[in-house]
């Protein structure tokens, strides 16, 4: 009888530490928190089933079991003790690994250099500049749902809208998941049929459907969950930020980073590792981080990039400084957002003093994909500043303010927002000058909004020439003129000879304009805005 409760104490031991595992998926690798809250629990059930065993019933009511022996037992001893010595190493651990002793090696985390805005944050085309924040594209990607009768009862759109560079534009990419867990019983067998992409320019909003769905996610369940799939594949690894991107054939892909700990057990977090999950096939492919394929966007995540530099800024004269003296201590100011350059996507934030929040001292663009930092000194308000500010401008309206977007306009650091009505949907755009944040402009369109912005510059004697902005000039003999009126104001479009082009010219602002004839030779100056190049200025 004893050799069958022994047999049955080791099965039921066994038992519940594989569904402990199953369920919470610890790594096995000594830096990860979980490795060592998963062997504390194991010793603990070893020692509560060596007590019951020790354990006897007695007559009193009041106390109905006898622990005396239990607490004799020399293996419950031993069980306990290991038990007792995991968490002290643990917590030992933890605090040998804290910043508090490697103020100087937190700090050195992230190689900052310092850039020049004017060279690194070149203009870059209206169609290009992202102009929706999560919450407008999560709005998109809802009402184009609800629009889909034979999938809106059965999927829901995921809360994940990854921003990334697709084809050289920004776009928000978010995939379907199963409306509940019936509806997965109902649906598992296809997998989830298609993903939402969101041209963050023009705000077109897409359903993409699969040719085969996707049956890797982390919202399905057993062995086809996703968490479940990498951490039998790769029980070592830590995995930190997991996100939904597209390659340039559209193909879904989980971006899986692994985390790499630089100081002592627990510290000094980075990525070593990018595990690339094929979201149909489950397949996977293992790289170093240095060799992530280039149309990867997220690899670090913009809260892991925020506060490595945070540790750059704070420590730069050890702990006790970063909390007491603040001597020379800076920090990122209380939001970030998204800049695509050279098709990549950098994470943007300001930095203050730590003692200051009315003003930031510069600002920081962090590469998403390979980490590379760079720093702008650059003085004037800060973030929350300049949304006050673009909102004053319509209090009528009463919208409200993204967190802004760092733009290059014509050498000026200039944030952009976007500003939405109560439904969430973007109806405006503000352009506030960083160093001078009493200019601020605003528009219906983007390209209303930089005209506005580049008049208020030279009433305030800022240079800013449509040269000076990077845009592009051509001459050539007028093959075409038309005339119309867009939104109460009298436009003129114009096309060359030996171009498709059609040049947008507002007539208010260039009645020069009305001069020329079919066969006149005009030079324009312009950006390219759409379907239409927007004319600045003709010569």
């Amino acid at each position: 009888m004893k050799k069958k409760i022994k047999v049955f104490s080791v099965l039921a031991v066994i038992l519940l530490a594989a569904i402990y595992y199953y369920i919470y998926l610890p790594a096995i690798n000594i830096h990860a928190a979980g490795f060592w809250v998963f062997f504390i629990v194991v010793a603990l059930l070893v020692a509560a089933s060596f007590a019951m065993r020790k354990v006897k019933k007695t007559g009193d009511i009041r106390s109905p079991l006898d622990f005396s022996e239990a607490k004799k037992d020399k293996r419950v001893k031993i069980s306990l003790a290991v038990a007792a010595a995991f968490i002290v190493i643990f917590l030992v651990g933890s605090i040998l690994s804290s910043p508090i002793i490697n103020a100087s090696k937190y700090q050195q985390l992230l190689n900052v250099q310092t850039g020049d805005f004017a060279e690194d944050v070149e203009q870059i085309s209206y169609n290009q500049i992202p102009l929706l924040d999560r919450e407008s594209a999560t709005i998109l990607g809802n009402r184009k749902m609800g629009s889909l009768v034979d999938l809106t009862s059965q999927f829901v759109v995921s809360d994940l809208y990854s921003q990334i560079n697709y084809h050289g534009k920004p776009v928000r990419v978010s995939p379907l998941s199963y409306a509940s867990l019936i509806k997965w019983f109902t649906n598992a067998g296809d997998g989830i049929p298609a993903y939402i992409r969101i041209d963050m320019a023009t705000q077109d909003t897409e359903l993409v459907r699969l040719d085969e769905g996707m049956k890797y996610t982390p919202f399905d369940h057993f062995q086809r969950n996703l968490y479940r799939h990498l951490r039998f594949q790769y029980p070592t690894y830590i995995f930190d930020n997991v996100s939904f991107e597209i390659d340039e054939e559209g193909t879904p892909f989980w971006v899986c980073s692994v985390k790499k700990f630089n100081i002592g057990l627990f510290g000094g977090q980075t990525i070593g590792r990018v595990v690339l999950c094929n979201a149909v096939t489950g397949e996977c492919e293992d790289y170093a981080v240095e060799d992530t394929p280039s149309w990867i966007d997220r690899v670090y995540s913009a809260d892991l990039l925020v506060s490595l530099y945070d540790y750059y800024g704070t420590l730069k004269h050890g702990f006790i400084n970063s909390v007491f003296g603040q001597r020379d201590c800076l920090q990122t100011t209380n939001g970030y957002n998204y800049l695509a350059i050279n098709d990549d996507v950098w994470v943007y934030t300001g930095v203050t003093s730590v003692t200051s929040d009315q003003s930031n001292v510069g600002f920081v663009l962090m590469n998403q994909r390979t980490m590379e930092s760079r720093y702008y000194q650059v003085s004037g308000a800060i973030e929350d500043s300049a949304m006050s500010s673009a909102e004053g401008q319509v209090q009528h309206l009463g919208y409200d303010a993204t967190f802004p977007l760092l733009l290059n306009i014509a050498g000026e650091p200039t944030y952009f927002i976007a500003l939405k009505d109560e439904a969430g949907l973007v109806k405006m755009y503000a352009m506030v000058n960083v160093e001078k944040y009493q200019i601020v402009a605003t528009g219906d369109s983007v390209t209303e909004c930089q005209k506005n912005y580049m008049a208020l510059m030279k009433e305030n004697g800022i240079s800013a020439s449509a040269s000076d902005e990077g845009a592009k000039q051509v001459t050539g003999k007028i093959a075409k003129l038309f005339d119309a009126v867009v939104e109460g104001n009298s436009h003129c479009y114009v096309i060359l000879e030996e171009s498709d082009q059609i040049y947008d010219v507002s007539v208010a602002d260039y009645i020069a304009i009305v001069r020329y004839e079919v066969g006149d030779t005009i030079t324009l100056e312009y950006t390219e805005d759409g379907e239409a190049a927007t004319v600045l200025g003709i010569q």
